[in-house]
């Protein structure tokens, strides 16, 4: 189905036979794929795709440079604030929870947000939120208000979730079949970058150019971050056309679609429905299945030992190892050191790797690794003397886990719900870090009620960071054992296939480009594929021929069953909950222990 222009030809592209078929558009003479609509023009060259995909990815990885720098700032000064403003551990823990608060269910409206107004107006909205943040933030520091300085990252956080995962979708956007991994990669290495050169200098900052200092250089790189977005929106187009990007967003296509009912309505119509499927549908949460959520309570686990004691590191080493400031927040800094070194290695080996579990094997080194660091920090100080092996332990541990976080999203869920589900990844993994955080300043000031010094609420914090790094490991070899579960069933069903379905499979690949379908397509194979490589929720046998793939009409005897619909939707309620529970806690915490300069002496 075709339209030609003068200049450019638009049309979508409809196999005669795909994996995936949707009953409520198909022809009675065809059975329609996920249509793609996709702009063709000249032919492009590789050489020139290349250099406009790196120029997208450079604009992408920038977005973020200014919120990964300001999230970072305070973690060194913890000391030099208590000792001039006179924070308490509690007044700090809220600071760093308030950016992270908002975290608990902007990714959840970013996702949203990136599917109806597209990546690009979303970016814009948050850059231009964290820059505003960022300037009551400053403000508040110079004013000595840690009032004001806690609600800047408050507005600080409604921006921060939005644009990673605005900024992961437009990277999945631009290489889903052009080394996903390492582009990913490359992009939280941006990210995690700017992390590290915030740790390593916002205290060597303040003590030279006064404490105000690190809060000046994370308001610039935000300033930064907005005008390169707008760059990037203004440049947006010609990079898609450049790139040779096929996939267009639901925003784009509902576009397209109204220009085109000007003058040719059936195609409009055909537009329309393509978006309509695109367009993220929340309730359909619920039907992604069990490994699924069993995936979203582990980004619990890893938000609540990962975040909060990179933020507390400087501090608990320059108590409990008797190390001075400096010092202290040098080797704090080195925590972040290990994602700038193994985030692209780990996309490499991502991309290239075949075992079907590899993903979680090296999940379950990761969980080891930060075991030992925390093991080791446990231990009497008089027996260890350094944090360094628990620091090159933790370093190299959260060095490629989070990674691994992100790329397992397109292999879980269809390309039409990527964006919501690494909000969801994203909001229960901060919902984690907020509750801890929070609970973490509430330990270390517990020592002015029971008198026993700052060493011994210490080691109780250092206590629970152990149990819970404890449960992230039980979680990942559950979450091992149920998709070792799947993948049997998966081949029993496979190996029932008879001769007919087996030709009619073969046919269907030999129709598939590999290149213009949605990610699932170029991810995973079918069930009874020789491949090795399957993802945690693979495809099912498709009994009925109209059946389609995606969560929206996944039938009964699927992955989606009418059981694993039923927990679906009771997690959703206990996620819910505990992000509830995340938002009480700050706000009680907040309201009593939150002091106004008079109250601090100041």
């Amino acid at each position: 189905m075709t339209q030609r222009s003068q200049s450019r030809e638009l049309y979508i592209s409809i196999p005669s036979r795909s994996y995936y078929t949707e009953p409520h558009i198909n022809s009675t003479s065809t059975r329609q794929r996920d249509e793609e609509l996709i702009e063709r023009g000249d032919a492009i060259s590789p050489t020139r795709a290349s250099i406009v995909r790196m120029l997208a990815l450079l604009c992408a990885c920038s977005l973020s440079v200014g919120s990964h720098y300001a999230s970072y700032t305070l973690g060194p000064l913890k000391s030099r604030l208590a000792r001039e403003i006179n924070t308490s551990n509690t007044e700090f823990s809220l600071l760093i929870s308030a950016f992270s608060l908002n975290s608990t269910w902007t990714p959840l409206v970013g996702g949203l947000m990136a599917s109806k107004l597209g990546t690009t107006l979303t970016s814009i909205i948050a850059t231009g939120v964290i820059f505003v943040g960022q300037v009551l933030l400053l403000v508040g520091d110079i004013k000595g208000d840690v009032r004001l300085m806690v609600f800047g990252l408050f507005v600080f956080g409604f921006g921060v979730s939005p644009l990673a995962v605005v900024q992961e979708s437009i990277i999945v956007r631009f290489f889903k079949s052009h080394g996903l991994g390492v582009s990913m990669a490359l992009g939280l290495v941006a990210g995690k970058l700017a992390s590290f050169i915030s740790a390593r200098t916002s205290l060597p900052l303040a003590e030279r150019f006064g404490r105000h200092a690190p809060f000046y250089a994370s308001t610039f790189l935000a300033a930064l971050s907005l005008l390169i977005n707008l760059v990037y929106m203004a440049s947006s187009k010609w990079l898609i056309r450049g790139s040779g990007t096929v996939l267009l967003e639901p925003s784009e296509i509902r576009s397209e679609a109204r220009r085109r009912s000007l003058y040719d309505l059936s195609e409009a119509q055909a537009l329309e429905k393509v978006a309509k499927k695109r367009h993220i549908r929340f309730k359909d949460i619920p039907k992604l299945g069990d490994i699924f959520w069993a995936y979203i309570g582990l980004n619990i686990l890893c938000g609540t030992i990962w975040a909060p004691f990179t933020h507390l590191a400087a501090n608990i080493f320059e108590k409990r190892y008797g190390l001075t400031e400096h010092t202290a927040s040098t080797q704090a800094s080195y925590l972040l050191v290990g994602s700038i070194l193994l985030y692209p290695i780990t996309g490499f080996m991502v991309d290239r790797m075949k075992h079907p579990q590899a993903v979680l094997r090296m999940f379950t080194l990761s969980s080891v690794l930060t075991l030992f660091g925390y093991a080791w920090l446990v231990l009497p100080p008089a027996w260890t003397g350094t944090p360094s092996p628990a620091v090159a332990a933790f370093a190299i541990g959260i060095g490629f886990s989070p990674l691994l976080l992100v790329v397992l999203v397109p292999q879980l869920v269809p390309f039409k719900f990527v964006s919501t589900t690494l909000g969801v990844h994203k909001s229960m993994e901060q919902t984690g870090a907020t509750i801890f955080q929070t609970i973490s300043g509430l330990v270390l000031d517990g020592d002015q009620q029971v008198k026993k010094g700052g060493q011994y609420t210490t080691q109780q914090l250092l206590n629970v960071f152990f149990a819970f790094n404890v449960l992230q490991l039980l979680g990942i070899i559950g979450l091992s054992h149920l998709d070792s579960r799947r993948r049997q069933a998966a081949e029993t069903i496979g190996n029932t296939v008879g001769d007919e379905e087996d030709a009619e499979r073969e046919s269907e690949e030999s129709t598939f480009t590999g290149g213009e379908g949605d990610i699932l397509a170029s991810e995973i194979g079918p069930l009874c594929s020789q491949d090795p490589r399957k993802p945690l929720l693979g495809r099912r046998h498709r009994a009925d021929s109209g059946a389609s793939f995606f969560p929206s009409s996944c039938p009964p005897q699927g992955v989606c069953g009418h059981s694993e619909i039923r927990r679906g939707r009771i997690f959703v309620c206990l996620c819910a909950m505990i992000i509830g529970s995340a938002w009480i806690l700050f706000l009680s915490t907040a309201w009593l222990r939150l002091r106004s300069g008079q109250e601090r002496d100041l």
